[in-house]
């Protein structure tokens, strides 16, 4: 095996480790009646490369590498009510601002819900004179 495809192994393996699944959804963690679980985010980089040098006049020289990079980054918790049943028992915490897009879509979804109930609300007081 030639030192690039062991640099590249070697580096493979190591990422391999980094994107785990425990990495990305952790062992639960009891705090009294409840139950706490992070979730994260994990990002990978990975490059190689190699070059020669073929001059006729000159030394001849050459290189190679390879090199990669993980990170990880919490994004939420999980929070499990032990003494609530059913989904009302479940609480998911997110840990990161809502980006710009993710504010509008919520903001939308808000106006139009608020928009529904206010309907119904008018369809029950028609219904009841």
């Amino acid at each position: 095996m030639s030192v690039i495809e062991q640099d590249v192994k070697t580096t493979v393996d190591e990422l391999l480790k980094a994107i785990s699944t425990k990495n990305v959804i952790s062992d639960p963690i009891e705090v009294g009646d409840n139950v706490v679980i992070t979730i994260t985010k994990v990002g990978l980089g990975f490059g190689t490369g190699k070059g020669e040098s073929k001059s006729a006049s000159g030394p001849m020289g050459g290189g190679e590498g390879a090199g990669g990079a993980a990170g990880v980054s919490p994004m939420a918790i999980v929070v499990i009510h032990k003494s609530t049943p059913g989904p009302a028992g479940v609480e998911v915490k997110s840990l990161v601002p809502p980006s710009g897009i993710g504010k509008a879509i919520g903001d939308i979804a808000t106006t139009v819900m608020q928009g529904m109930k206010e309907e119904k609300e008018k369809k029950n007081q028609e219904k009841t004179m």
